[in-house]
């Protein structure tokens, strides 16, 4: 197995940087994470699913560690419509033929958008939290209490003073949002310090806030995008083989997603691991699995 090594690709809006695990013969994969997280949390999955054969490619995403816009002046956009396009134009410049997509959080939301809208893009979706796909007419509804609560930093960034909080305290809030969302899971300071060094991207605050406000239907997106939010709305289904996972000990998911079935209209399996949110960095080998799984599906066995 070949050491991990880093490149970028130059897409319309962004420099994209990634690191890559495995052989370049390998069967692909890209791994996307979410906020407030990196790359760093694939750092046991990659190698395992090298080791097994993959190409693994991990983003760093629009408005994380070293990847850069390619306008000064350009939409630092954070919805969903734009990250799952950033994965469709990765994979079309690394020439990656149907990837299995996997991530969680926000790289779960943007690999579900991708499988739902150009399924003859990729070969099989690992997500977590289910069909997540951010409903926007929805956010206007209010959720229970106790979920309210958790989101507290979803409302605080609906504010100018939210957007002071993140961009003063961006590592404090992050490290927060770790404790909380896993509860079970001790990690070190050089663990939170390795992936909060990608917080201090120009763009982070900007792409940030915007995902929050626009996921909340407070603020408008890239009128580019438009189309590819009206399909999202309209909450087409997933058709390729897909696992989905399921953190038992997730806050932000309280019950769980397995409700979500009805929206997987190929093979499909849902599973839920002892884990918080951040399911590969506490359970990578559960992560990695349900990735086999899909690649087992795709080849026929």
């Amino acid at each position: 197995m070949n050491d991990p090594s880093v490149g970028s690709v130059d897409t319309e809006a962004l420099r994209i940087v990634y690191v890559e695990y495995g052989c370049p013969e390998g069967w692909p994969v890209i791994l996307s994470h979410g906020f407030p997280y990196d790359v760093h949390a694939f750092d046991e999955v990659a190698p395992i699913l090298a080791k097994a054969g993959a190409r693994v490619v991990l983003p760093y995403i629009r408005g994380f560690g070293p990847t850069r816009f390619m306008s000064a002046t350009g939409m630092r956009s954070g919805q969903q419509a734009a990250r799952g396009r950033d994965i469709v134009e990765l994979a079309d410049a690394l020439q990656l033929e149907r990837p299995i997509l996997a991530g969680f959080d926000w790289g779960g939301n943007a690999s579900c958008v991708v499988a739902a809208l150009w399924p003859e893009r990729i070969g099989g979706l690992v997500s977590y939290a289910g069909y997540d796909i951010i409903d926007i007419a929805a956010q206007s509804r209010a959720s229970a209490p106790a979920l309210e609560r958790v989101c507290w930093y979803q409302h605080l960034f609906q504010t100018d003073r939210g957007r002071e909080c993140l961009a003063h305290h961006r590592r404090d809030l992050g490290r927060l949002l770790w404790e909380e969302w896993s509860p079970g899971w001790r990690f070190d300071e050089a663990t939170f310090d390795r992936t909060a060094a990608a917080f201090d991207n120009p763009d982070f605050v900007d792409v940030v806030i915007h995902c929050y406000r626009h996921m909340f239907g407070l603020t408008a997106g890239d009128p580019a995008l438009q189309p590819i939010e009206d399909r999202l709305a309209r909450k087409p289904p997933i058709s390729v083989p897909a696992v989905t996972l399921d953190g038992a000990r997730d806050p932000l998911k309280p019950g769980g997603t397995a409700d979500h079935a009805a929206r997987f209209k190929g093979a499909h399996e849902h599973r839920v691991i002892d884990s918080g949110h951040n399911l590969p960095q506490e359970q990578p080998q559960a992560f990695a699995d349900a990735i086999v799984k899909v690649h087992d599906w795709i080849v026929g066995r």
